[in-house]
């Protein structure tokens, strides 16, 4: 079910054919109940994760559940890939996934910072600055303490938790504090260190159209120096320099600030270069990938096995889904057999090592 995206009712027909007595319930059991040690290793895979990665790559796909639409969101990269549907796609939820399982919220500096950029209002963030307490062990701890200074509006109720959220993630170190977060321009993913992929910054130029010849050559002379530009800054990412950096920025600002005849492509040029921090972010930090392909490639798998399987019903089979999915990606940019992993954690030989440990072996040996 998990390893070759077989259908239950394949499964169930055919083990039908070769005489095994058995219910369709039964095979639904099977698959989905009982699962809590490989639980417990997916969520170790993304705390982990977090821990030793420069970045991580993410998006997100449809996910319907129970007949009602939902998202899954991936995080990942070259060492893991983790998945988790939820009904959301909303900031708040992204920030809740970072934290790894962990409960609480709390109020930094960092978390005060951000209020303060969402526009927060002053009077609310100095009764959040002075209510005494700095860590909320949970949920209900932390709608009660909001609830206490007075907050009734929907909206700073969003900041101020998003805020407490970041602050949680950062402050109590739960992430490398240096961690890229490298995505297509999806607002909730904007927060901390954020870069942009270079492939859909360019999708603004590639749909646009040219309708007279004119417009053509314009469209395929900023196209051919976007591309120029972009195999130069996969040069620099392997030999990065001050020089060069500089000629760099001097060439995006020249390219993104070109006028033609064609005023959608000059709308299209300003939206990118307003975009100018993010996509050359890469600049200080050369360790990070120019596209999210990562993403793209590892959702792949959750969106095969959806087409195969269509929605999911219970909770208990879209934990399981998001689970071996991601356990499944994960083996494979560890270089361990997925069908050797589950037949190693099921007959509790246990003779593979906790994927989490294979991530930091791999981390380490890893030059830089």
């Amino acid at each position: 079910y998990y390893h070759a995206h077989v259908t239950q009712p394949l499964i169930w027909e055919q083990l039908w054919e070769l005489g095994v007595d058995i219910s369709v319930g039964q095979v639904n059991r099977i698959i989905t109940e009982g699962k809590d040690r490989f639980h417990e290793e997916k969520e170790a895979i993304l705390r982990v994760g977090l821990e030793i990665s420069g970045h991580i790559n993410v998006d997100d796909t449809g996910a319907r559940h129970q007949g009602k639409n939902g998202y899954c969101t991936h995080i990942g990269n070259e060492l893991f890939a983790w998945f988790k549907s939820t009904e959301s796609k909303s900031r708040m939820n992204f920030l809740e996934l970072l934290r790894a399982g962990r409960s609480e919220y709390a109020i930094t500096t960092r978390a005060l910072d951000y209020m303060s950029a969402q526009k927060l209002p002053k009077v609310q963030l100095e009764r959040l600055a002075a209510c005494g307490k700095s860590v909320f062990e949970d949920q209900a701890t932390w709608k009660a303490a909001l609830e206490s200074l007075d907050f009734t509006d929907e909206r700073h109720i969003r900041i101020a938790t998003e805020g407490a959220l970041l602050g949680s993630i950062v402050e109590q170190g739960h992430m490398n504090p240096g961690l890229v977060i490298v995505s297509d321009d999806a607002g909730q993913f904007d927060i901390l260190l954020h870069a942009l992929c270079w492939v859909h910054a360019e999708r603004a130029v590639n749909k646009l159209v040219g309708f007279n010849d004119a417009q053509i050559e314009a469209l395929e002379a900023i196209r051919s120096r976007i591309w120029e530009f972009y195999a130069d800054l996969k040069a620099y990412k392997k030999e990065p320099c001050e020089k060069e950096r500089a000629e760099l920025e001097r060439r995006f600002d020249e390219i993104f600030s070109t006028r033609t005849c064609y005023e959608g492509l000059n709308q299209a040029l300003k939206r990118i270069r307003k975009n100018r921090s993010e996509l050359l972010l890469v600049l200080d930090r050369p360790d990070i990938p120019l596209h999210n392909n990562t993403s793209e490639r590892d959702i792949r798998e959750y969106v095969k096995k959806r087409k195969i399987s269509g929605s999911t019903r219970s909770d208990p089979g879209r934990r399981c889904r998001d689970t071996f999915t991601s356990l499944k990606k994960t083996c494979r940019k560890l270089k361990v057999s997925f069908f050797e992993y589950l037949t190693d954690r099921v007959s509790g030989r246990n003779a593979i090592p906790p994927l989490a440990d294979l991530m930091r072996g791999r981390a380490r040996e890893s030059p830089g």
